[in-house]
Parts: C-alpha cells; structure tokens; sequence
C-alpha cells in the first residue's frame, strides 16, 4: 500500500447494499423466489449428507467426497443468501465494515475450498477409471479423508492474503456497493476512489487467476484422460455407467467455472452491474441448488439408500 493510502482513514463504518432496487412488491415476490430456493437447497444437499452417513454402504471415497462436497454448498448459500433474503426486507439495507470483509472472506474462501474440491473429486474419477487396479490401494478412507483436510485448510488459507489488504484499504465513501454482497470487485472500486491501488487489484487478481486456471486445467486434463480411457471400455454398459459419472462432474464444473471465470479473473473488469449480480446469483445460487440433482440424486446408489431410509422410516 502507498504511503498515501496510509495516511487516509476508514471513514466508511457500514456499506449500503443495493440488491435488487425494485417496488415493495417485487421485493416481496423475490424475497419469497429465492428463500424457497434457499431452502431446497439446504434439503437436497442435507439428504446427500445424511444418506451418506446413515449408509455404510456408502462410506467410500467417492461418497465421502460428495457427501462433503454437499456440506460445502450448505455453508457456501450461508455465506451470502440469509444476508440477501434480509436485505430485501430491510429499508436501509446496510452491513457493517467488519460483517462486510468477514462476509467476502467466507464467501471466497468457500469458493476456494469448492474449487480445490471439485480437482480432488477429478482426482478420485481419475484413478478409478484410468487406473481401476490401483485404485482401493492408492484412494484408501484415510488418504481420501486427508484430501478433504487439506481442502478445507487451504481453502480458508489462499484467501486471507487478499482479505488482510482490502482491511488495509482507505475507504472514504462513497459506501454504495451495486451488488447483494461485498464482493471483492465492487470494494476494490470504492477503494480506489480514494487513492491508486494497483498493487492490491494485481495481488487479488494474480491470486484470483492463478487458483482458478491452476485447478480448471488441471480438472480438464484430468476428464479429458478420463473420456479417453472410458471410450476404450468394451462393454457398452460399463462405458454408459463411466460416461455417465463423467458428463455429470463435468456439467458442475463448468457451471461453476464458466461464471468465476467472468467474475474474478480481472476483479476491477468492467462488468455491467445487472450482468454482475445476474452472474453472481448464478453460482453462489443456483449451482449449489442443481448440484445435488448433477452429482447425487441421479445416482443409483443414492437414490437407492434414500429409497431404503424412507421404507425404514414408514
């Protein structure tokens, strides 16, 4: 940071979220869109996570990934969607200094986590269709497991660099962010109507791009042996089952991948502000709603263990 910056002060003590300016009644019919939304989504990955765990059949490392995947998206939609749900009730609609930077840090430390997630789980397709022999040797519960750690450790880890800086940032008004959230764009503009920046807008974009290439390319290199290995299957049912797994994790991963990759590769980029929050609901929305539609409830093995709970349950 430049001297300069060093010598403004916060005079900024909360920040005004403009959500989705509209009548009261649009706000109303929103409000009551995206909290049946929220709650769906909430129940599709809570069954994920319970059927998992009441399953022992289950308790592999493909489920124990998923299962975790799923609790993720459960913290990942807290993160942001209570905030927004309140917001289109509040008249004010303010959040404070620190609940705003500690609501950007959990919200990009989650995505971070969901990206290192989402390779770990290409890692795992990996190794049970390239290399199915070595397979129950290299990916035991206790190595699995300690990909999972690792995930959420440094998740919580790549972020805070980036987080540490904006805190260092002068921001003198104005305190008007067009968005749902504090999101990392819109605070290095309002800071930067203060003083020059460039150091912090490289750091975060440099730290942005380099997570979101690294693990993309890395989970396309990954599917594309996969693919290649699966076309090579000679029973047709064994190559459908295969194709099948794959062309599900792949839709995720592009979903989630194609509206970062607008988003954060230049955190200052020019977006118009409805195609922004228009983005932004995308992926810290509706993919954690069809992700457990994508990745689990269309499995046989899950729906079978729901299918057995609920026949217990009756």
């Amino acid at each position: 940071m430049t001297s300069e910056a060093r010598n403004i002060s916060h005079t900024v003590s909360e920040f005004i979220l403009l959500g989705f300016p509209c009548r009261w009644e649009m706000q109303i019919l929103l409000f009551s869109i995206f909290f049946m939304t929220y709650i769906m989504t909430l129940l599709g990955n809570m069954a994920i996570v319970c059927v998992v765990h009441w399953d022992r059949r289950l308790h592999t490392p493909m489920y124990i990934l998923l299962a975790n995947f799923s609790f993720l998206e459960i913290c990942y939609v807290n993160s942001d969607v209570p905030n927004m749900l309140a917001n289109f009730l509040s008249q004010t609609k303010t959040i404070s200094f620190a609940w705003c930077l500690l609501q950007l840090y959990f919200f990009f430390s989650l995505g971070t986590t969901e990206c290192l997630f989402l390779s770990i789980m290409a890692y795992d397709r990996f190794l049970a269709i390239c290399h199915p022999l070595h397979y129950p040797t290299i990916m035991t519960v206790k190595f699995c497991c300690s990909l999972v750690i690792f995930c959420w450790v440094y998740g919580f880890l790549w972020f805070l660099i980036p987080v540490i800086l904006v805190t260092q940032l002068p921001f003198c008004g104005p305190n008007v962010i067009d968005d749902f959230l504090c999101d990392l764009g819109p605070l290095l503009d309002l800071a930067s109507t203060c003083v020059p920046i460039p150091g912090t807008i490289l750091i975060c974009g440099t730290m942005s791009s380099l997570l979101i290439f690294a693990t993309f390319f890395y989970i396309t290199g990954s599917y594309t042996l996969v693919l290649r290995a699966v076309v090579q299957v000679p029973s047709v049912a064994g190559r459908k089952k295969a194709f099948s797994t794959c062309s599900s994790h792949l839709a995720v991963v592009f979903l989630f991948y194609g509206s970062i990759m607008v988003m954060y590769i230049s955190p200052t980029s020019e977006n118009a502000a409805g195609i922004q929050k228009i983005v932004t609901l995308f992926y810290s929305s509706v993919t954690p709603l069809i992700n457990p539609l994508i990745y689990s409830l269309w499995n046989n093995d899950v729906k079978a263990a729901l299918r057995k709970i609920h026949m217990h349950k009756n």
